[in-house]
């Protein structure tokens, strides 16, 4: 969401801002909007202000005898308030066009995002890590997990439909593992406080963090009408919603492990094998609340953060700077990391790191005070993962297989497994 104030103040760099995530110009028109508004808000608190003037005067007239004038102003009363009640229609509808409005048009980016129109834009930043290398023909990983026994699409179809799985064994202790390492990780050494988040949230949270109303589709509904988190993100950001924070509390630096699902609406025909892309997943989330002074920085942290987590799982990576066009509708800037995986002989998106600036804060009227000073601003959101869950054993199975059909496991992840070193069929 963005102040209204200052698209009135800044048309052109507004439109400019549109325009890198290939938008028509639309300052003019909300400024026209908003023109109509204030006018009609002038409009009604003048005939407010006559009614409240002409209600002292009845009493007057009516107390000094003059019945006649006390009847005249009582119809001009009757005649205000007609004025007011569609005053007040005319406002509200003006409300919630504008409203609407801006809740449709994404976040500006940076100016020195990279620009272009889609993923085959984004620009490399840097990649960690050896790739491995194999003396046989890396599988996929949904090849690994059958031949093990320990990874079913075909039973979980058949209860829940496609891109559901299910993990036995050992691979579903790893699952578990890796969301342990990853908490704690994030809680002993990166300063986030863990948090348990509710999985079914109400139109407000999905509307804060800018999932409605344009990614509806996305999203799974109950009939009652909770909708079932997309991303651990919804809850965290959500829990400054409608507070005023002290900037001292600042950064606010919160992490869960949650279930997320998606209904991966216009993915038809993509990744339909494996966990790639699932209707349910697990994640990681990391999510910072900071001043918009601390906002740079803290994103930047966030990066290294996920990064940790993979260098300490010996996985290779790159980093790359999303560009304009395919950046979150949310985002200001956005990096992605992208994992390494021998069975496709590419790297894969595993984890997005955005600064949001005031966008969601807006939309969720989430603030700060300075101590001592009487302003309110709003603060900066920021949100990543840290990691996905399936996607990091996607990784581990097509790294760390061997020609046997095994997976060893990493050294990190052992005291999380009982101090298993070795996955094999059973």
């Amino acid at each position: 969401m963005f102040d209204i104030k200052w698209i009135r103040k800044n048309p052109q760099e507004f439109d400019a801002g549109l325009a890198l995530r290939g938008l028509e110009p639309h300052a003019r028109e909300i400024v026209a909007l908003d023109f109509e508004r204030r006018n009609a808000i002038a409009q009604l608190q003048e005939a407010q202000g006559k009614r409240n003037d002409a209600a002292k005067q009845i009493g007057k007239a009516k107390g000094s005898g003059d019945d006649k004038l006390a009847q005249q102003l009582i119809e001009e009363v009757a005649d205000l308030k007609d004025l007011i009640r569609t005053g007040e229609e005319t406002q509200r509808r003006l409300d919630r066009e504008i409203t609407d409005f801006l809740a449709s048009i994404p976040n500006i980016p940076f100016k020195d995002v990279p620009k272009g129109a889609g993923e085959e834009d984004n620009q490399l930043v840097r990649i960690e890590g050896e790739i491995p290398t194999f003396d046989f023909e890396p599988k996929q990983h949904f090849e690994i997990g059958e031949l093990l026994g320990q990874m079913d699409f075909d039973l979980a179809a058949k209860m829940s439909g496609s891109r559901f799985v299910i993990l036995r064994r050992d691979l579903a202790r790893l699952e578990r593992a890796l969301a342990a390492f990853m908490l704690d990780l994030h809680t002993g050494e990166h300063g986030y406080e863990e948090v348990m988040v509710p999985l079914l949230v109400r139109d407000d949270a999905v509307y804060g963090t800018a999932q409605l109303p344009k990614f509806s589709e996305d999203l799974f509904r109950t009939e009652n009408g909770y909708w079932l988190i997309s991303t651990g993100e919804i809850p965290l950001t959500n829990m400054v919603r409608e507070t005023i924070l002290d900037d001292g509390a600042l950064p606010m630096r919160l992490t869960a492990h949650s279930a997320c699902f998606r209904s991966e609406a216009g993915s038809a025909g993509k990744d339909t094998r494996g966990m790639i892309r699932q209707h349910q997943f697990s994640k990681v989330e990391m999510v910072s609340i900071v001043h918009p002074d601390q906002s740079a920085d803290e994103h930047e942290h966030m990066l290294k953060c996920a990064e940790e987590v993979l260098k300490q799982l010996g996985l290779s990576y790159r980093v790359m700077a999303l560009c304009t066009g395919d950046m979150g509708f949310s985002a200001r800037r956005t990096y992605d990391l992208e994992v390494w995986l021998p069975g496709q002989d590419t790297y894969r998106e595993i984890s997005s790191i955005s600064v949001c600036g005031d966008f969601q804060a807006r939309r969720m009227n989430a603030r700060y005070r300075t101590k001592g000073q009487k302003d309110i601003g709003f603060v900066h959101t920021l949100n990543g993962s840290g990691l996905a869950i399936g996607r990091t054993l996607v990784a581990i199975l097509e790294n760390y297989q061997q020609a046997d059909g095994s997976v060893l496991v990493p050294d990190i992840l052992r005291p999380y497994m009982n101090g298993l070193e070795k996955i094999g069929a059973k």
